[in-house]
């Protein structure tokens, strides 16, 4: 379930805050909060038990999954589902304190959540349905604080999946040699020496909804302002996989942990 390696956690979390800020237009209901920011922390090792159980039969073929308990056999794949069912029920009981609109979106991301382990069988683009399980929490923040859904609020949506495809697509390059020897999708493999520049066009393609998202929930000139770091962060992952080394990928990968709260305090900034 990952509670030890907290950065999957904030991917999750960041996003989701946004959509709370986003839909309160400053501090959002407290309740709210501790809802969404359990709901983060579950929703991950949900998505986490069911990822380990999709893939208990190639885990132990690649490097950086290798010493995972279903990997090793240090737990049984019934547990893994224990798992997944126990933080699922947790998500349930957060969810049903929320109103009807944000039950009926969670019911959607359960879907979105339960169905991406399997896609990589199938479809070199699993990072982009990732994209829409990871960052359904800014809907459901955004429906919960404010009771409706708004164009604003998909261009932010749209904004954190291309975040999400561009930081799992560095992910995807640390596995790729392994991967391609067992069959495994990817968009890292999909688009091989082309792949920094993938990267690149989704980094901008962030940037740009960010700033069309600032203009939609016209924000002042300090939200602006406040997006060059992203910019910076962005042109530093870059450098990292600039070999495609397994260490540089993973680095890069991690380096966006500081994107989010960045963004969120954006948002909280262009607000006054």
């Amino acid at each position: 379930m990952r509670f030890d390696r907290p950065v999957g956690t904030l991917l999750v979390l960041w996003p989701t805050l946004w959509g709370l800020w986003l839909a309160a237009e400053g501090m959002p209901d407290f309740h709210l909060l501790v809802i969404f920011i359990l709901g983060s922390i579950t929703m991950r090792a949900a998505g986490c038990a069911i990822n380990d159980y999709a893939d208990r039969d190639f885990d132990a073929h690649v490097e950086r999954t290798k010493n995972r308990p279903l990997a090793t056999g240090e737990l049984e794949p019934k547990q893994a589902l224990y798992c997944f069912f126990a933080a699922s029920g947790f998500a349930v009981f957060l969810v049903l304190l929320t109103n009807p609109l944000t039950m009926a979106m969670a019911a959607i991301g359960a879907i979105l959540t339960s169905l991406y382990p399997f896609l990589k069988r199938w479809t070199y683009l699993p990072q982009i349905w990732l994209g829409l399980a990871m960052n359904w929490g800014i809907v459901m923040a955004y429906t919960a604080q404010s009771g409706q859904l708004t164009p604003g609020i998909g261009v932010f949506y749209c904004a954190a999946i291309c975040w999400t495809v561009a930081y799992d697509t560095c992910y995807a390059m640390v596995d790729r040699d392994d991967d391609i020897k067992l069959g495994v999708k990817s968009i890292a493999i999909l688009f091989g020496e082309q792949d920094k520049m993938m990267i690149g066009i989704l980094q901008a393609l962030t940037l740009a909804a960010l700033y069309i998202g600032g203009q939609r929930f016209e924000f002042n000139s300090i939200y602006f302002w406040s997006l060059l770091p992203v910019i910076a962060l962005f042109a530093y992952q870059q450098w990292l996989i600039r070999d495609r080394s397994r260490a540089g990928s993973f680095s890069a990968f991690i380096n966006n942990k500081w994107l989010g709260p960045i963004v969120l305090i954006a948002i909280w900034l262009g607000q006054i």
